[in-house]
Protein backbone atom coordinates (compact mmCIF):
# COMPACT_ATOMS: atom_id res chain seq x y z
CA UNK A 1 0.00 0.00 0.00
CA UNK A 2 1.43 3.23 -0.74
CA UNK A 3 2.25 5.41 2.30
CA UNK A 4 4.67 2.84 4.14
CA UNK A 5 8.38 3.77 4.04
CA UNK A 6 9.14 1.06 1.41
CA UNK A 7 7.06 2.96 -1.16
CA UNK A 8 9.02 3.93 -4.09
CA UNK A 9 8.89 6.45 -7.63
CA UNK A 10 10.87 5.86 -9.97
CA UNK A 11 11.60 7.93 -12.92
CA UNK A 12 14.43 7.05 -15.40
CA UNK A 13 16.56 9.71 -16.73
CA UNK A 14 18.04 10.47 -20.15
CA UNK A 15 21.08 12.56 -20.31
CA UNK A 16 21.85 14.44 -23.81
CA UNK A 17 25.48 15.87 -23.63
CA UNK A 18 25.80 18.02 -20.11
CA UNK A 19 21.84 18.63 -19.68
CA UNK A 20 19.14 16.22 -18.61
CA UNK A 21 16.82 16.51 -20.97
CA UNK A 22 13.73 18.40 -20.00
CA UNK A 23 11.30 15.46 -19.88
CA UNK A 24 12.85 14.50 -17.67
CA UNK A 25 13.16 16.90 -14.69
CA UNK A 26 9.16 17.45 -15.63
CA UNK A 27 8.24 13.96 -14.42
CA UNK A 28 10.72 14.51 -11.81
CA UNK A 29 8.92 17.01 -10.75
CA UNK A 30 5.55 15.34 -11.09
CA UNK A 31 6.68 12.07 -9.12
CA UNK A 32 7.48 14.46 -6.38
CA UNK A 33 3.97 15.81 -6.31
CA UNK A 34 2.87 12.56 -6.29
CA UNK A 35 4.63 11.26 -3.61
CA UNK A 36 4.80 13.89 -1.26
CA UNK A 37 0.41 13.47 -1.16
CA UNK A 38 1.23 10.06 0.17
CA UNK A 39 4.65 10.08 1.79
CA UNK A 40 6.69 8.35 -0.96
CA UNK A 41 9.99 8.88 -2.13
CA UNK A 42 11.39 10.12 -5.62
CA UNK A 43 14.32 8.00 -7.15
CA UNK A 44 15.79 8.29 -10.37
CA UNK A 45 17.93 6.40 -12.49
CA UNK A 46 20.58 7.48 -14.59
CA UNK A 47 22.70 5.33 -16.85
CA UNK A 48 25.58 7.09 -18.96
CA UNK A 49 28.96 8.05 -19.18
CA UNK A 50 30.68 11.10 -17.48
CA UNK A 51 27.88 12.06 -15.99
CA UNK A 52 28.63 12.39 -12.18
CA UNK A 53 28.03 15.99 -12.37
CA UNK A 54 24.25 15.58 -13.50
CA UNK A 55 23.09 13.95 -10.23
CA UNK A 56 22.95 17.33 -8.20
CA UNK A 57 20.15 18.41 -10.94
CA UNK A 58 18.47 15.47 -10.57
CA UNK A 59 18.10 16.01 -6.64
CA UNK A 60 17.43 19.66 -7.05
CA UNK A 61 14.13 18.67 -9.48
CA UNK A 62 12.63 16.22 -6.48
CA UNK A 63 15.22 12.98 -6.25
CA UNK A 64 15.74 11.58 -3.24
CA UNK A 65 18.15 8.99 -4.40
CA UNK A 66 19.92 8.93 -7.60
CA UNK A 67 21.08 5.19 -8.71
CA UNK A 68 24.11 6.32 -10.92
CA UNK A 69 25.79 3.92 -13.71
CA UNK A 70 28.57 5.94 -14.62
CA UNK A 71 30.25 3.80 -17.55
CA UNK A 72 31.69 3.43 -20.99
CA UNK A 73 29.39 0.62 -21.55
CA UNK A 74 26.41 2.61 -20.57
CA UNK A 75 27.03 5.15 -23.58
CA UNK A 76 25.95 5.22 -26.08
CA UNK A 77 22.42 4.07 -24.86
CA UNK A 78 21.98 -0.20 -25.17
CA UNK A 79 18.50 -1.45 -24.97
CA UNK A 80 19.91 -4.39 -23.05
CA UNK A 81 22.44 -3.30 -21.12
CA UNK A 82 19.73 -0.64 -19.70
CA UNK A 83 16.80 -3.28 -19.75
CA UNK A 84 18.96 -5.67 -17.78
CA UNK A 85 19.91 -2.87 -15.24
CA UNK A 86 17.15 -1.32 -13.93
CA UNK A 87 15.05 -4.97 -14.32
CA UNK A 88 17.65 -5.68 -11.51
CA UNK A 89 17.20 -2.90 -9.60
CA UNK A 90 13.60 -2.90 -10.25
CA UNK A 91 13.64 -6.62 -8.55
CA UNK A 92 15.81 -5.59 -6.06
CA UNK A 93 13.70 -2.59 -5.06
CA UNK A 94 10.26 -3.62 -6.21
CA UNK A 95 9.15 0.74 -6.97
CA UNK A 96 5.25 1.56 -7.15
CA UNK A 97 5.75 3.54 -10.31
CA UNK A 98 8.05 3.71 -13.00
CA UNK A 99 8.01 7.13 -15.31
CA UNK A 100 9.75 7.41 -18.42
CA UNK A 101 9.55 10.31 -20.87
CA UNK A 102 8.32 9.47 -24.24
CA UNK A 103 11.66 9.85 -25.78
CA UNK A 104 13.02 7.88 -28.89
CA UNK A 105 15.19 6.04 -26.21
CA UNK A 106 11.71 6.11 -23.42
CA UNK A 107 9.60 4.80 -26.02
CA UNK A 108 11.74 1.65 -26.96
CA UNK A 109 12.63 1.05 -23.14
CA UNK A 110 9.44 1.33 -21.61
CA UNK A 111 8.42 -1.56 -23.23
CA UNK A 112 11.05 -3.78 -22.80
CA UNK A 113 10.99 -3.19 -19.18
CA UNK A 114 7.48 -3.90 -19.00
CA UNK A 115 7.67 -7.30 -20.73
CA UNK A 116 10.61 -8.42 -18.29
CA UNK A 117 8.79 -6.94 -15.29
CA UNK A 118 5.71 -8.70 -16.18
CA UNK A 119 3.31 -5.27 -15.91
CA UNK A 120 1.70 -3.20 -17.83
CA UNK A 121 2.56 0.20 -19.82
CA UNK A 122 0.56 2.91 -20.70
CA UNK A 123 1.57 4.81 -23.43
CA UNK A 124 1.69 8.64 -24.28
CA UNK A 125 -0.01 9.72 -20.97
CA UNK A 126 -1.48 13.27 -20.61
CA UNK A 127 -2.00 13.06 -16.99
CA UNK A 128 -1.13 11.27 -13.82
CA UNK A 129 -3.17 11.16 -10.50
CA UNK A 130 -3.71 8.77 -7.51
CA UNK A 131 -6.97 6.74 -7.34
CA UNK A 132 -7.76 4.57 -4.77
CA UNK A 133 -5.00 2.25 -2.59
CA UNK A 134 -2.01 3.52 -4.22
CA UNK A 135 -3.06 2.73 -8.05
CA UNK A 136 -1.78 5.22 -10.42
CA UNK A 137 -4.53 6.57 -12.93
CA UNK A 138 -2.90 7.09 -16.23
CA UNK A 139 -4.70 9.43 -18.43
CA UNK A 140 -4.90 9.30 -22.42
CA UNK A 141 -6.85 10.74 -25.10
CA UNK A 142 -9.04 8.30 -26.39
CA UNK A 143 -12.44 8.11 -28.70
CA UNK A 144 -12.91 11.90 -28.76
CA UNK A 145 -12.43 12.38 -24.44
CA UNK A 146 -10.28 11.17 -21.84
CA UNK A 147 -9.35 7.37 -20.79
CA UNK A 148 -8.19 6.49 -17.72
CA UNK A 149 -6.13 3.33 -17.93
CA UNK A 150 -5.18 1.67 -14.60
CA UNK A 151 -2.63 -1.42 -13.26
CA UNK A 152 -4.61 -2.28 -10.20
CA UNK A 153 -2.70 -6.02 -9.60
CA UNK A 154 0.78 -5.80 -10.97
CA UNK A 155 3.55 -3.54 -10.07
CA UNK A 156 5.46 -1.50 -11.43
CA UNK A 157 2.99 0.94 -12.94
CA UNK A 158 4.91 2.21 -15.64
CA UNK A 159 3.51 5.21 -17.62
CA UNK A 160 5.14 7.23 -20.68
CA UNK A 161 5.13 11.00 -21.01
CA UNK A 162 5.78 13.82 -23.89
CA UNK A 163 7.48 16.77 -23.08
CA UNK A 164 5.72 19.40 -21.84
CA UNK A 165 2.80 17.56 -20.64
CA UNK A 166 3.80 18.37 -16.92
CA UNK A 167 5.88 21.69 -15.97
CA UNK A 168 9.36 21.86 -15.05
CA UNK A 169 9.39 22.10 -11.73
CA UNK A 170 11.14 24.65 -9.58
CA UNK A 171 14.95 23.41 -8.80
CA UNK A 172 16.11 23.54 -5.15
CA UNK A 173 19.58 23.70 -5.24
CA UNK A 174 19.91 23.38 -0.82
CA UNK A 175 18.13 19.80 -1.50
CA UNK A 176 20.19 16.72 -0.14
CA UNK A 177 20.21 13.37 -2.13
CA UNK A 178 21.85 10.27 -1.93
CA UNK A 179 23.87 8.79 -4.88
CA UNK A 180 24.00 5.06 -5.10
CA UNK A 181 26.34 3.67 -7.69
CA UNK A 182 24.93 0.99 -10.83
CA UNK A 183 27.20 -1.58 -11.78
CA UNK A 184 27.34 -2.98 -15.66
CA UNK A 185 25.59 -6.45 -16.21
CA UNK A 186 28.23 -8.72 -16.24
CA UNK A 187 28.28 -11.79 -18.87
CA UNK A 188 25.22 -9.85 -20.90
CA UNK A 189 24.59 -11.57 -24.72
CA UNK A 190 23.36 -8.20 -26.38
CA UNK A 191 21.47 -8.87 -28.95
CA UNK A 192 21.95 -5.48 -30.61
CA UNK A 193 24.35 -2.92 -30.03
CA UNK A 194 24.05 0.77 -30.29
CA UNK A 195 27.63 1.81 -32.56
CA UNK A 196 26.58 5.40 -32.79
CA UNK A 197 24.03 8.28 -32.33
CA UNK A 198 23.69 10.81 -35.39
CA UNK A 199 22.12 13.93 -33.99
CA UNK A 200 20.34 16.36 -36.89
CA UNK A 201 19.47 20.03 -36.03
CA UNK A 202 15.95 20.25 -36.80
CA UNK A 203 15.23 22.92 -39.68
CA UNK A 204 13.44 25.80 -38.67
CA UNK A 205 11.96 27.46 -35.56
CA UNK A 206 11.83 24.37 -32.81
CA UNK A 207 8.20 23.42 -31.87
CA UNK A 208 8.92 22.81 -28.37
CA UNK A 209 10.53 26.52 -27.66
CA UNK A 210 8.06 28.64 -30.39
CA UNK A 211 6.27 31.39 -29.14
CA UNK A 212 4.50 31.03 -32.76
CA UNK A 213 3.14 27.74 -33.84
CA UNK A 214 1.50 27.29 -37.24
CA UNK A 215 0.08 23.69 -37.99
CA UNK A 216 -1.15 21.93 -41.09
CA UNK A 217 -3.86 19.18 -41.79
CA UNK A 218 -5.40 17.13 -44.51
CA UNK A 219 -7.23 20.12 -45.22
CA UNK A 220 -4.09 21.46 -46.89
CA UNK A 221 -5.13 19.06 -49.88
CA UNK A 222 -1.68 18.54 -51.76
CA UNK A 223 1.62 18.32 -50.97
CA UNK A 224 1.39 21.86 -53.19
CA UNK A 225 -0.95 23.30 -50.74
CA UNK A 226 1.29 22.35 -47.84
CA UNK A 227 4.22 23.71 -49.18
CA UNK A 228 1.93 27.13 -49.02
CA UNK A 229 1.20 26.47 -45.41
CA UNK A 230 5.03 26.07 -44.51
CA UNK A 231 5.53 29.37 -46.54
CA UNK A 232 3.50 31.06 -43.93
CA UNK A 233 5.50 29.43 -41.55
CA UNK A 234 8.43 30.37 -42.24
CA UNK A 235 7.14 33.80 -43.23
CA UNK A 236 6.17 34.42 -39.39
CA UNK A 237 9.12 32.33 -38.10
CA UNK A 238 6.59 30.46 -36.18
CA UNK A 239 7.40 26.66 -35.27
CA UNK A 240 5.91 24.86 -37.85
CA UNK A 241 3.63 21.71 -37.08
CA UNK A 242 1.79 18.62 -38.44
CA UNK A 243 -1.27 16.33 -37.43
CA UNK A 244 -1.21 12.29 -38.00
CA UNK A 245 -3.28 12.77 -41.29
CA UNK A 246 -0.22 15.02 -43.03
CA UNK A 247 2.33 12.59 -41.65
CA UNK A 248 0.56 9.47 -43.70
CA UNK A 249 0.40 11.30 -46.78
CA UNK A 250 4.14 12.22 -47.10
CA UNK A 251 4.38 15.76 -46.47
CA UNK A 252 5.75 15.96 -43.89
CA UNK A 253 8.16 13.99 -40.97
CA UNK A 254 6.99 12.48 -38.23
CA UNK A 255 8.99 14.80 -35.99
CA UNK A 256 6.76 17.81 -37.08
CA UNK A 257 4.10 15.89 -35.27
CA UNK A 258 1.96 16.97 -32.30
CA UNK A 259 -0.27 15.52 -30.25
CA UNK A 260 -0.61 12.44 -28.20
CA UNK A 261 2.13 10.20 -29.99
CA UNK A 262 3.63 13.72 -31.48
CA UNK A 263 5.07 16.57 -29.44
CA UNK A 264 3.17 19.01 -27.00
CA UNK A 265 3.79 21.93 -27.54
CA UNK A 266 2.75 25.67 -25.33
CA UNK A 267 3.21 28.44 -27.54
CA UNK A 268 2.34 32.08 -27.17
CA UNK A 269 0.00 31.74 -30.31
CA UNK A 270 -1.47 28.90 -32.01
CA UNK A 271 -2.91 28.67 -35.54
CA UNK A 272 -4.58 25.09 -36.83
CA UNK A 273 -4.85 25.37 -40.59
CA UNK A 274 -6.70 22.69 -42.05
CA UNK A 275 -7.35 20.21 -39.61
CA UNK A 276 -10.42 19.49 -37.87
CA UNK A 277 -9.76 19.14 -33.94
CA UNK A 278 -9.04 15.31 -33.58
CA UNK A 279 -8.75 14.75 -29.68
CA UNK A 280 -5.13 13.07 -30.15
CA UNK A 281 -3.87 16.61 -32.08
CA UNK A 282 -5.67 18.98 -29.69
CA UNK A 283 -3.87 17.20 -26.60
CA UNK A 284 -0.46 18.23 -28.05
CA UNK A 285 -1.65 22.40 -27.98
CA UNK A 286 -3.50 22.01 -24.39
CA UNK A 287 -0.61 24.91 -22.67
CA UNK A 288 -1.15 27.38 -25.93
CA UNK A 289 -2.14 30.60 -24.76
CA UNK A 290 -4.13 31.21 -27.64
CA UNK A 291 -5.71 29.32 -30.32
CA UNK A 292 -6.76 30.41 -33.90
CA UNK A 293 -8.24 27.80 -36.38
CA UNK A 294 -8.73 28.73 -40.37
CA UNK A 295 -10.76 25.52 -41.74
CA UNK A 296 -13.57 26.16 -44.89
CA UNK A 297 -16.08 23.85 -42.58
CA UNK A 298 -17.73 25.40 -40.24
CA UNK A 299 -19.30 22.40 -38.58
CA UNK A 300 -15.39 21.47 -38.19
CA UNK A 301 -15.09 20.36 -34.28
CA UNK A 302 -12.08 22.39 -34.16
CA UNK A 303 -14.08 25.62 -33.50
CA UNK A 304 -15.30 24.34 -30.61
CA UNK A 305 -11.95 23.88 -29.42
CA UNK A 306 -10.18 27.31 -29.78
CA UNK A 307 -10.15 31.01 -29.19
CA UNK A 308 -10.80 32.67 -32.56
CA UNK A 309 -12.24 30.66 -35.89
CA UNK A 310 -11.51 31.76 -39.47
CA UNK A 311 -13.97 29.82 -42.24
CA UNK A 312 -12.16 29.66 -45.33
CA UNK A 313 -10.60 27.42 -47.71
CA UNK A 314 -7.14 27.13 -46.49
CA UNK A 315 -5.29 27.53 -49.80
CA UNK A 316 -6.69 30.95 -50.91
CA UNK A 317 -6.16 32.00 -47.40
CA UNK A 318 -2.82 31.16 -46.77
CA UNK A 319 -1.88 32.55 -50.35
CA UNK A 320 -3.41 35.94 -49.22
CA UNK A 321 -1.65 36.05 -46.20
CA UNK A 322 1.43 35.43 -47.62
CA UNK A 323 1.25 37.95 -50.18
CA UNK A 324 0.00 40.46 -47.87
CA UNK A 325 2.84 40.06 -45.13
CA UNK A 326 5.82 40.36 -48.01
CA UNK A 327 4.10 43.18 -49.40
CA UNK A 328 4.10 44.75 -45.78
CA UNK A 329 7.62 43.50 -45.16
CA UNK A 330 8.94 45.12 -48.65
CA UNK A 331 7.31 48.52 -47.67
CA UNK A 332 7.98 48.56 -44.10
CA UNK A 333 11.85 47.39 -44.38
CA UNK A 334 11.17 44.80 -40.90
CA UNK A 335 10.62 41.84 -40.77
CA UNK A 336 7.11 40.08 -41.22
CA UNK A 337 6.32 39.05 -37.60
CA UNK A 338 6.77 42.07 -36.33
CA UNK A 339 4.56 44.06 -38.66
Amino acid sequence: MIGDEQDLLWVIAEPAGDEILPVCLELIGHARKLADDLEARVEVILLGSEIDHLTGRLISAGADLVYLGNAPDFDPYQPDVFTESITALAMRHHPQVILIGSTFMGRELAPLLAAKLGTGLTAHCTNLVWGDKGVLEQQIPAYGGIMTIICPEKRPQIATVARGVFPLPDLDQLRAGEIVPVEVPKGLDTRVKTLKIVHSEPEGVPLETAPLVIAGGAGAGSFEGWQEIQELAETLKAGFGSTRPAVDEGWTDLETMIGQSGKMVSPEVYIGIGLSGEQQHMVGISGAKTMIAINNDPKAPVFDQVDYGIIAACRVFVTAIVRKLNELRESSGSAAHDV
